[in-house]
């Protein structure tokens, strides 16, 4: 695998990308959206007009784009999808989070003119994109997964072949699942201490050391106390995940009240202007319907 295509090189695929580059690989992307980073560009990467003449290019096709209708564009536009410049011996990876049913679409669809397709949606956003520690839940092939198990390795440490196509998207909604309500209850807890007249950088100090201890108590939970809230995942990336999981609930008739209570409270954040802010910034909601802050 000489040739790597990258489509999408944005808070975390742009690290991606400089990570499958250091790792010696000469990455093709894609400019038909915008133009690649110029740090991307040069020995080890090239420019190309469009998705297919990435697939062309290349036996690895990685797309890393925000949501759903993305990566449809991305793979079937009749004027310059992904889609017509597969042919056998390829292999698409979609890592973006999308709609598991969809993705089992995109993959039969992709199948059919010989490439294979795989489902990699991560977790660990941006921090473990550049330090090349995503955790990577895939849908696909055994034998495909084998062989690109590799440029997986180089991308993340946590790696796991989840079952068939879609499993992979599947297993990231409820990735976000898990993180949303643990972020939700991060915040309410800080809040109570914080209300009740407890300094909650020390709480959280406390915690760390007990039973509720958490990556989120730790990172978002430094946030929280701090007031940090730079994108490192942005609320709107969220929100369209958890848009995910409650979508999949109605057909499959499922109850998910506390999802739906966290997409409530990310979307109050939305209202007061904060869809770029991290996702650890929900205790905004609940410090606006509280009439109270933590950092005060």
């Amino acid at each position: 695998m000489k040739n790597i295509g990258f489509i999408g090189t944005g808070i975390m695929g742009k690290p991606m990308a400089k990570n499958l580059q250091d790792a010696g690989y000469t990455l093709y992307f894609a400019e038909h959206f915008e133009k690649a980073p110029a740090e991307l560009l040069g020995a080890k990467g090239v420019a190309c007009p469009t998705p297919a003449a990435v697939a062309l290019a290349c036996e690895v096709i990685f797309i890393m784009v925000p949501d759903t209708p993305q990566v449809e564009d991305v793979l079937f536009n009749e004027e310059y999808g992904v889609e017509k410049g597969l042919s056998a011996g390829k292999t698409v990876v979609d890592m973006s989070s999308i709609s598991p049913m969809a993705t089992k679409r995109f993959a039969a669809r992709a199948e059919k003119t010989g490439a294979q397709y795989m489902d990699a949606p991560v977790s660990g956003g941006e921090v473990g994109a550049k330090a090349g520690t995503l955790s990577i839940m895939v849908g696909g092939d055994p034998e495909v997964f084998e062989r690109i198990s590799p440029l997986f390795q180089i991308l993340g440490k946590n790696i796991t072949l989840v079952g068939g196509h879609g499993d992979g998207q599947t297993c990231k909604v409820a990735n976000q699942i898990i993180v949303a309500l643990n972020i939700e209850a991060v915040s309410e807890a800080l809040l109570f201490a914080a209300k009740a007249g407890a300094d909650p950088a020390r709480v959280r100090q406390a915690l760390m050391g007990g039973f509720a201890s958490s990556k989120i108590l730790e990172v978002h939970g430094e946030r929280m106390v701090k007031g940090t809230f730079e994108p490192g995942f942005r609320i709107a990336l969220h929100q369209k995940d958890l848009n995910l999981a409650l979508e999949g609930a109605r057909e499959l008739q499922l109850n998910l009240p506390n999802t739906a209570m966290a997409q409530q409270l990310f979307s109050t954040c939305a209202a007061l202007g904060g869809s770029h802010w991290d996702h650890s910034a929900m205790i905004r909601a609940l410090e606006h319907m509280s009439n109270f802050c933590i950092r005060d």
